[in-house]
């Protein structure tokens, strides 16, 4: 059946409602009467008869605003740091991302956007009881961002006054499970730390009665230098001085502990040292001795007489190289002669402990000079006496 016609037949209608004639399709201004008529009824207005053709623009103006409408209450511009929380009739339905999203429009569905990138803080500070039963002026600041935002709106009811709740709980936890003296000096950024973690662990628990998820992450926790409370300052201060004197004594202990124990290091070094090169030299000289006694016992075993006359002037020459002595040879009778005793006394100051007396030549009264005889030469002649033996 052409035409989409009902059952019973168009009854020699084209689908404009015409009965055979060639009259074409209606007007379109006709249309338009048509349907100000109907919306008219519905609200309550008597029909107009319109008949200019400026009639369609209201019409075609209340359709743009219309479309318009629908367009913006339909898309969504998402920016980087947001997101936007799509719920269909109360209910959450999606989460969209940054960028441009169509949804439907109200009432069908609302989005609801979170800036999860702010990070805010709040400040809390109250006088707190530490585990050794002393009061202690706390002040903490907590910087926290949305982290879920779904969690953030329908999980927790004003969840910023829930996350100060906490907080306040957590810290008279800590503070409570602390020491004064570790709260007042090196425990602040520890307990910073503690706190932290245990708001966050708070805050995420799914598992308490309480059932948190709030959806909040918590990003730093600074604490200020906690005080005493007026009331007891003075006091504190007194014992912070003391704390502080304490520590000065110390560390000029260890300053001169410092100081001192390399240098007793080095001073039992050198001795070390010493020893050692006394130790060697001592053998050394007492290992050469024994080989110079050795070589002189063969000696004296060949010529005991000669070896005993070369060690007895050995052993004169040895004592008097130190002295200032000068013994002369007086053979010819000279009874006057030059000694230049400041010559002698420098030669045997430079001389080495093995030098012999040098021959020196003495001058008599008659002009005439001789040689006295040295030790050397005596050495000489026995010398060659050990040949013979040989």
């Amino acid at each position: 059946m052409g035409w989409n016609e009902p059952p019973e037949g168009n009854k020699g209608k084209d689908p404009w409602g015409n009965r055979g004639n060639n009259d074409g399709p209606p007007d379109l201004d006709e249309i338009v009467r048509k349907m100000q008529k109907g919306i008219g009824g519905l609200f309550g207005n008597k029909p107009s008869n319109i008949n200019n053709s400026g009639s369609m623009f209201p019409f075609i103006v209340a359709l743009i605003a219309i479309l318009a409408w629908l367009a913006y209450d339909m898309s969504y511009i998402i920016d980087e740091q947001e997101r936007g929380v799509v719920m269909r009739f109360g209910k959450h339905v999606d989460t969209l991302e940054p960028g441009l999203k169509i949804r439907f429009p109200r009432p069908v569905e609302t989005v609801q956007r979170v800036n999860i990138g702010q990070v805010r803080s709040i400040t809390h500070k109250a006088l707190m009881l530490t585990q050794d039963e002393n009061i202690v002026d706390v002040e903490v600041a907590v910087q926290w961002r949305i982290g879920d935002p779904t969690r953030y709106l329908f999980n927790v009811y004003a969840p910023a006054a829930t996350l100060r709740q906490v907080t306040e709980s957590v810290v008279r936890e800590v503070i409570g499970k602390s020491k004064l003296d570790y709260v007042l000096t090196e425990g602040r950024s520890e307990i910073a730390e503690s706190i932290k973690v245990l708001i966050q662990q708070t805050l995420d628990d799914e598992t308490s009665e309480d059932e948190y998820a709030s959806g909040i992450f918590i990003s730093s926790v600074e604490t200020q230098p906690a005080k005493p409370p007026e009331e007891v300052k003075a006091a504190f201060d007194d014992a912070i001085k003391a704390r502080e004197d304490e520590q000065r004594l110390v560390n000029e202990a260890e300053a001169y502990t410092n100081d001192i124990i390399p240098k007793a290091r080095g001073a039992a070094a050198r001795i070390r040292e010493e020893s050692n090169g006394y130790k060697s030299r001592v053998i050394a000289k007492a290992e050469g001795e024994a080989n110079r006694f050795e070589q002189l016992l063969t000696e004296y075993r060949r010529a005991p007489e000669v070896t005993r006359e070369r060690l007895y002037l050995d052993s004169i020459e040895s004592v008097l190289s130190n002295t200032n002595k000068v013994l002369i040879d007086n053979d010819n009778g000279n009874s006057l002669m030059y000694l230049p005793i400041d010559k002698l006394i420098d030669q045997r100051r430079n001389s080495s402990s093995n030098i012999l007396t040098p021959d020196y030549s003495i001058s008599g009264s008659n002009g005439t000079s001789s040689s006295s005889s040295t030790l050397s030469d005596m050495r000489q002649r026995i010398d060659n006496r050990l040949r013979g033996v040989r």
